[in-house]
Parts: C-alpha cells; sequence; structure tokens
C-alpha cells in the first residue's frame, strides 16, 4: 500500500510539472493513470486556451495601435495647421475642416468596429432574432450600396426566391451581407457584375456572393476572416478597411449557428454563407 501512495504522489508532482510526458503507473494503477492523464490534459489545454486568448487580446491591442495611427495622424496635423495660420482664406478653412472631419469620422468607425468585434469575442452580443425575407433585404441593401457599386461601375444581379425566409437577426444580416458586397465591390473588376443567388438545399438557406476579380491564392482564403486581415497589404487603414468587415461577418454567421466560406477560380470569388432553415 505504501508503494502504491508513492506512486500516487510521484503521478500527482508529474500532473503539476510543465513538461509533456504522460504519466506512467504500475499496472494495477492503471485507472488512475488514465485519470491523472486526463486531467493532464485538460489542464495543458487549459494553458493553451489562455495563452492563445493573451496573444489574441495583445494582438488586437497592437492591430488597432496600428491602425489608428494614421487618420489620428492626419487629424492632429490638420488641427494643428488650422492653428497656427488663423488668417487661412475661409475656402482653404472650410476645406482643411472638412478633410479632418472626415478622418475623426473614419477614426471614430474603426474604434468602433474594434469594440464590436470584441464584443463578440467576449459573447456579449445577443441575437433578436425574427423571420427575415432575404429577397427584399438584398433588395433594399443593393439599392443602398448602389452609389458605392456604381464608383466601379458594377452593378447587382439577383438570383434569390422571393418567398425566401430566414429565421435571424434582420439587423445583424445586414451587417454581414454589406460587408461582403463592400469588399465585392472593392476587389471586383469594374464594369462587372456581382451575382447573389439563395436557395434552400438540405435544410439550409444558402447564400452565395460572386464578383469577377483577381484569383486568391490558396493560403489567403483561410486567413480572409481573420482579424485585421488584409488581401492588398497596400490597402493601408488610410484607404482600405480595418480587416475587421468579414471578421466581424464570420462571428454573426456563427452565432446564428451557421457557416461561411470563400472559394476563388477562374478569376471569380464567391462567399458562401448557410444559415439554418426556419
Amino acid at each position: 500500500m505504501t508503494g502504491y501512495f508513492k506512486e500516487i504522489n510521484q503521478g500527482i508532482d508529474a500532473l503539476l510539472s510543465e513538461d509533456m510526458m504522460q504519466i506512467h503507473l504500475s499496472p494495477e494503477m492503471q485507472p488512475f493513470e488514465r485519470k491523472l492523464n486526463t486531467v493532464k490534459k485538460t489542464l495543458e489545454d487549459q494553458k493553451q486556451e489562455t495563452a492563445l486568448a493573451e496573444q489574441r487580446k495583445n494582438e488586437l491591442v497592437m492591430y488597432l495601435a496600428h491602425d489608428i495611427r494614421t487618420p489620428l495622424t492626419s487629424v492632429i496635423g490638420y488641427l494643428n495647421l488650422l492653428e497656427e495660420e488663423p488668417n487661412m482664406p475661409v475656402d482653404m478653412r472650410a476645406k482643411n475642416v472638412h478633410i479632418t472631419l472626415d478622418k475623426a469620422y473614419r477614426l471614430e468607425e474603426m474604434i468602433n468596429e474594434f469594440f464590436e468585434i470584441t464584443r463578440y469575442n467576449s459573447g456579449q452580443i445577443k441575437l433578436k432574432k425574427e423571420l427575415v425575407d432575404i429577397y427584399y433585404l438584398l433588395v433594399q441593401l443593393s439599392d443602398e450600396l448602389s452609389p458605392l457599386l456604381t464608383l466601379h461601375g458594377n452593378s447587382v444581379v439577383l438570383n434569390v426566391d422571393e418567398n425566401l425566409t430566414v429565421f435571424a437577426d434582420p439587423n445583424k444580416l445586414v451587417r454581414v451581407f454589406s460587408n461582403i458586397l463592400k469588399n465585392a465591390a472593392a476587389y471586383s473588376y469594374s464594369e462587372t457584375e456581382i451575382i447573389i443567388s439563395a436557395e434552400e438545399a438540405d435544410e439550409q438557406v444558402v447564400i452565395s456572393f460572386k464578383n469577377k476579380g483577381n484569383n486568391i491564392p490558396e493560403e489567403s482564403l483561410s486567413l480572409l476572416f481573420d482579424k485585421f486581415y488584409r488581401l492588398d497589404k497596400a490597402r493601408i487603414s488610410n484607404t482600405g478597411g480595418t480587416g475587421l468587415g468579414l471578421a466581424i461577418a464570420k462571428e454573426i454567421i456563427i452565432l446564428h449557428g451557421g457557416s461561411i466560406h470563400a472559394a476563388s477560380e477562374n478569376s471569380t470569388v464567391t462567399f458562401t454563407i448557410c444559415l439554418p432553415c426556419p
């Protein structure tokens, strides 16, 4: 019995150790060995999850600090210019004030998106579900975004059943579809169509957005929904997005019990969303 207690004591010491080695006890102590190894694995997983969560938090702070620097520097620069030139012509002053305000609004938008993705990560977002008419929602959204699409010479084609519905939070779905459409407009070839299709299949509502554009490398497809990822590195925070749009879209779809993924081939980029049928 003393020998068994010593083994258990050694097993507990091994459980608390930092190494990844399996705990081994005598054949008679196999049930204890399995339980100790299960606990050890659980503790190791929790430790890794904690380290990963801390890393993600640090990355969020780092990326936010990096991304807000450009618009913040611009705001400060223009405000300094306005302060140092009290006799600036009225039209020039009005122009500089307008630019400063645009930069400030951009900064506000970036900070709001940062807090939004943080709320999703911490489970603070609650859905307000209702029966949503997918066709009507997409028609309305396409009309609202038509000025942006027209700038790039793009148009939207809808292949959607007018009776198709989902049980979802309409405001959150608008956010998802808007983010994907804006992304499509930013990366589509000019004078091309963005085709939106939706159908019910295998007890799911499948919605796809297709646009003509440069093929996305396979290694980049898996990163599109990562926080702060930008496919075009030249589209810095001053001219491009925060890199949070698709990450927020993914969080919303997952919260609805659905899935979202991207594919790219033959100069066609496709975003596919699957949501449970009502």
